[in-house]
């Protein structure tokens, strides 16, 4: 080969070999795409999947304290409902909760609310309650029976898990269609459905359920499931209930 001829292959392979540049630049849009799927995909999964929440209130303790991190599942409640003795997230169906203070206009505060949209922090938007929910649609639930407990369709509850007397209103409802009648397991300081039963019996519209908790995942000391309690598998079933 001749020596011009080498040159021109030499000249022809420097042509072809990426820059320095262009690796990095392939490299930042690779990285780029992997972020924005990622991020997609957490929005995606908080939106139908899973939502994450800090506990509010200490309407639920000793089952769950104030800013526990919980995870709600919101499949299950699309799929399923909501069934006797889960704790579940739900919206203010109204004059539950005082209005929230409005969002502070600063960077951090729309940081905050961007990176809580996106599921990557828990909400926090003061319109969100937990509570356990101690009857369905149907169900007779009323205050209280000769032992000082809620009973629903006649069987009284064994709580173990409640914190304190729930005897503190007098009550005997029926559950009205398409609706839940939650309680605070913290009865003493729980403005629950008791407190609202001017308004649909003070059932909450299954509309406003956002999902089961499932899962307490901060602290650690607490990590663990929420299982339904025993208790409610011997309630039997309303008249109507399970009808087409």
């Amino acid at each position: 080969m001749s020596i011009g001829g080498a040159d021109s292959l030499r000249t022809r392979r420097r042509h072809l070999r990426p820059s320095r540049g262009d690796g990095f630049r392939r490299g930042a849009r690779e990285t780029a795409f992997i972020i924005v799927s990622a991020l997609i995909l957490s929005a995606l999964v908080r939106a139908f999947l899973v939502q994450a929440f800090y506990v509010p209130s200490a309407s639920m303790e000793d089952t769950l304290m104030v800013s526990d991190r919980i995870i709600a599942s919101k499949i299950s409640t699309r799929i399923s409902g909501v069934s006797r003795g889960e704790v579940v997230v739900f919206r203010d169906p109204g004059d539950w909760l005082p209005d929230p203070p409005p969002p502070a206009d600063t960077l951090r505060s729309k940081a905050r609310s961007a990176l809580t949209f996106i599921g990557l922090l828990p909400s926090d938007t003061g319109q969100d309650l937990v509570k356990r929910a101690v009857g369905i649609a149907g169900d007779r639930v009323a205050c209280c029976d000769a032992q000082g407990r809620i009973e629903v369709n006649g069987i009284g509850l064994d709580e173990p898990y409640i914190k304190g007397p729930t005897d503190q209103v007098a009550f005997d409802i029926v559950v009205p269609p398409e609706s839940m009648f939650v309680l605070g397991d913290n009865r003493g300081d729980s403005r629950d459905s008791r407190y609202h039963l001017e308004v649909n019996n003070g059932a909450i519209p299954l509309a406003n359920a956002v999902g089961r908790v499932v899962l307490v995942v901060w602290p650690f000391t607490s990590f663990g499931t929420l299982p339904i309690p025993t208790t409610f598998g011997s309630i039997p079933a309303a008249p109507g209930q399970g009808e087409k």
